[in-house]
């Protein structure tokens, strides 16, 4: 003879309110932030084409912004949370990091370089791309190295890798240049283009980026000469392992299944918003070792 256990409505309801309230405690770090206020926040960039920025329509779109959506899927997978509310909150080079440590965003959807500095103060999901710092300056200066920027005006973003390196190298080679920091790309392209710098410099990519996408491409050109290796990796909090992991397994099969290779062809090798243009960028080798053996190493040396 078989027998039933049947639970009173109020009981029942207390029995799952319980296992839900039980479940959401298990909860910790991000996860739990999340959980509570019911919306995940994404850092996101104006004008860093093609990883995050604001298009024609005026909505964020980009290779980091895809991936960091692919995250999101993860996450209101783990919480069972399909509502799960996305709040796109805009951040700069000099702001992302404290804004990321003061709990304001969840996740940094930008284009920022994965670095053993940085990493004392957050973490980062497996690298998403690999780029180098160069320089962008007018085709007629004649430019072709840092050598040449001696006594001339350079700039890069606050906060950036590359605006420290330009100030290390300006001591070590006692070049005599007038490092002078922006707060975003399209001032220092609006300093490049009046002649106030002789050089902008910045992760290659992001160069190629802005030239493309000026009002007169043919006059700017990309340095041949590599200044470092700039690993990219979205950013998240520090000591969050719940959290991390659920980062790390997002995006592992997204480079599993090959959805990173569509996404990559999407974004630098197709036209995009807002002018239509195509990069034209081969995936680096660098690249495609990463996405084949995932690393959020930060040292340089693990991409050469």
């Amino acid at each position: 003879m078989k027998t039933r256990c049947l639970l009173a409505p109020t009981a029942f309801f207390l029995f799952t309110l319980g296992a839900a309230t039980a479940g959401a405690q298990d909860l910790t770090g991000t996860l739990k932030k999340v959980r509570a206020s019911g919306t995940i926040v994404l850092g996101v960039r104006d004008t860093s084409i093609p990883f995050s920025y604001l298009d024609d329509k005026q909505q964020y779109v980009g290779y980091h912004v895809d991936l960091c959506m692919k995250i999101v899927d993860a996450v209101r997978k783990k919480l069972d949370a399909p509502k799960l509310a996305v709040k796109m909150q805009p951040v700069a080079s000099a702001t992302r990091i404290p804004l990321m440590a003061n709990g304001t965003i969840d996740l940094e959807c930008g284009n920022t370089t994965n670095n053993l500095e940085r990493q004392a103060q957050v973490a980062f999901a497996p690298t998403t791309f690999v780029t180098a710092t160069r320089l962008l300056s007018k085709k007629a200066s004649g430019i072709a190295s840092v050598a040449d920027l001696r006594g001339k005006g350079v700039s890069s973003t606050s906060g950036s890798s590359n605006l420290k390196l330009m100030v290390t190298l300006n001591g070590q080679k006692g070049l005599g240049m007038n490092v002078m920091p922006v707060v975003d790309h399209g001032e220092g392209m609006a300093m490049l283009d009046s002649g106030r710098i002789a050089a902008y410099a910045m992760d290659d990519i992001i160069l190629y980026s802005l030239a493309a996408h000026s009002r007169t491409p043919g006059d700017y050109v990309v340095s041949n000469e590599s200044l470092s290796v700039e690993p990219y990796g979205i950013m998240l909090r520090k000591d969050d392992p719940e959290f991390k992991k659920l980062v790390d397994e997002a995006l592992a099969g997204v480079f599993r299944s090959g959805e990173i290779n569509r996404l990559y062809t999407k974004w630098f090798q197709s036209a995009i918003a807002p002018k239509g243009v195509n990069l034209g960028v081969p995936m680096s080798d660098a690249l495609r070792k990463a996405i084949a053996r995932p690393t959020d190493s930060g040292d340089p040396a693990a991409y050469l």
